[in-house]
């Protein structure tokens, strides 16, 4: 293997590994995904920007993950933005009941 070709896949190989899934949000070295709780956003990222909240009415999924008829619950959504400056992408973290659902990447801080 020539040194240029081997070099750039030692390279795209490190890319990866540091890389963190789409899904994810960095907050220095910390990594937050779904699945993580409100308090653990808060110690590592710190206070969004904003939070906007709705209340939002959905079928209840049972244990067995299947929705049971007639039966409604109610979730508490919040978006939480970090915009972390005009060298990185505004995050808008999707909280359902004090637990991340969705992160998005938005375009670059200011």
């Amino acid at each position: 293997m020539a040194p240029k070709t081997l070099l750039i896949l030692i390279a795209a190989l490190l890319l990866l590994a540091v890389a963190s899934p789409a899904h994810a949000f960095r907050c220095g070295t910390r990594i937050i995904t779904r699945g993580d709780h409100a308090d653990k956003i808060l110690r590592f990222c710190g206070e969004p920007q904003s939070v906007q909240t709705r209340i939002s009415q959905r079928g209840y999924v049972s244990s067995l993950g299947r929705v049971v008829p007639g039966v409604i619950e109610e979730v508490v959504i919040e978006e939480w933005t970090y915009n972390l400056g005009p060298h990185q992408l505004i995050r808008v973290v999707r909280l359902e009941n004090g637990y991340v659902a969705d992160i998005k990447r938005l375009g670059y801080g200011y």
